[in-house]
């Protein structure tokens, strides 16, 4: 006589039938879904002007602040303080502005926000890239206001126009590919001020032991061996030599490359810890 085992019992999580019931998203939807994310994401920016705050007025703030107060005991005086402290201000601005990424990531996944994005029939990678993308226009206001400021108080770029733009440019790419290292903790962590709070502990010792404010040679053995291989000190004297003299040192090389490590290792971990929530 033989036995019929019930066949056993699985439990369907909603959000595995939601996923099931996805017809495949198309790679120009996706792009365009992303496009749609970031201009979310950019009205949110204008509709919150706190969120502004790390965008203008830091970058005048602290270009004024460090000019006035650090100028004369650097350098002599403040004009000739200007030259070595603006490209340092601006890797600094747009590190520190791409620390928000990852908080306002936090955030989101706190309220609920990609719970509603479960439910559509969109890309999943969307609602991660959007906002990445939105954040260009955070690091590029944040860099203009720098030189802005800058020349307001008598800073003339040698490497003219082109230089300038170089040098811009330059850190926007390494803000961005930072941006992924924070994103990752926003995945990780359990709240926004955690996540905060892990990423001025990662970024301020990273901006201020560099050569961003000082000259190398004017610290101690140890330090300046650590200041040399730091990844901001190889941006800072990146956008030095294009911003100054406009020319295209190594140290633009290093810089990409650093950019392209960082991308390559905390990318695949940020999408990899986001999957989980979607």
């Amino acid at each position: 006589m033989s036995t019929l085992t019930a066949p056993a019992r699985r439990t369907v999580r909603a959000a595995d039938r939601v996923a099931a019931a996805r017809r495949r998203v198309t790679l120009g939807e996706t792009l365009s879904q992303t496009m749609t994310m970031a201009w979310r994401a950019v009205k949110k920016m204008f509709r919150n002007p706190e969120q502004f705050v790390d965008v203008t007025m830091q970058p005048i703030l602290f270009t004024a602040m460090f000019a006035y107060i650090f100028g004369g005991a650097i350098a002599g005086d403040v004009g000739s303080y200007l030259p070595l402290m603006i490209p340092g201000i601006l890797a600094q601005t747009v590190l520190t502005t791409c620390m928000a990424t990852g908080t306002q990531l936090r955030e989101d996944l706190e309220k609920g926000v990609f719970d509603r994005f479960k439910s559509l029939p969109i890309a999943r990678i969307a609602p991660l890239a959007g906002p990445m993308v939105a954040d260009l226009v955070r690091y590029t206001i944040a860099a203009g206001l720098t030189f802005g400021m800058g020349i307001l108080i008598g800073y003339r770029p040698g490497g003219g126009v082109a230089g300038t733009l170089a040098a811009i440019a330059l850190a926007i790419v390494t803000g961005w590919s930072l941006a992924w290292v924070f994103t990752w903790i926003g995945t990780i962590a359990r709240s926004a001020q955690a996540v905060q709070g892990i990423s001025m502990m990662i970024l301020f010792p990273l901006t201020f032991l560099s050569n961003a404010f000082v000259p190398v040679d004017t610290l101690p053995g140890w330090l300046a061996a650590f200041v040399k291989v730091n990844p901001v000190s190889h941006l800072v004297t990146a956008a030095r030599d294009l911003a100054n003299h406009g020319t295209v040192s190594g140290e633009v090389g290093w810089t990409l490359l650093a950019c392209l490590i960082c991308i390559a290792v905390f990318a695949p971990l940020a999408v990899r810890s986001y999957k989980r929530h979607m």
